[in-house]
């Protein structure tokens, strides 16, 4: 199975197959619109603006898993990333990714680039607090840590990296900037 053979639903209710997308680069992101870190919102619409004519994509999947900070409906969570942060990439029906009706996609991600931690620091040695109480509840099946963990996805659709969000979005820049320019 490969990156290629999922099929997910948009923001409609509508199935979109993931095939749609070969031949381009990839940024798979869990979301959501309450969190720390729902500013990456900002650097990952300059990021699709400036290379989806290079062939590059975001796909975004909001998740209310991670402190409820995902309420809302498809809807309404596509009219906030819009008015606040000009979002313009694919946004997808919000889904699980982690626990028992965790969506296939991302148990498959994770699959591929198991969680290897936050790095070091204040920000991640309070990630490592948070993440150890929210995954509790879904034992060996919390394929994501938290919100805005991000896969990057080559040409072939193969799984080349995997930043937590904690990441520095820089960094994730450049490695996309690195993928599209192979």
């Amino acid at each position: 199975m490969g990156i290629y053979d999922f099929t997910v639903k948009d923001r409609k209710g509508n199935e979109v197959r993931l095939s749609e997308y070969a031949g381009k680069v990839l940024l798979i992101v869990n979301t959501a619109t309450g969190c720390g870190f729902t500013p990456h919102y900002e650097p990952l619409e300059a990021m699709y603006k400036d290379l989806r004519e290079r062939g590059f994509e975001i796909l975004d999947f909001p998740c209310n898993q991670f402190a409820g900070q995902a309420p809302g409906t498809e809807e309404e969570i596509h009219e906030f990333c819009t008015l606040k942060f000009g979002t313009e990439f694919p946004q997808f029906a919000k889904i699980n990714v982690n626990g028992e009706n965790a969506a296939p996609l991302f148990a498959y991600l994770a699959g591929e680039k198991p969680f290897a931690g936050f790095g070091k620091g204040l920000k991640s040695a309070m990630m490592n607090k948070f993440t150890k109480m929210n995954n509790k509840k879904f034992g060996d099946k919390a394929y994501i840590q938290w919100n805005f963990t991000k896969f990057l996805i080559d040409r072939e659709g193969r799984v080349v990296a995997r930043f937590e969000p904690t990441e520095d979005m820089a960094n994730v820049r450049a490695a996309v900037e690195a993928e599209i320019g192979k």
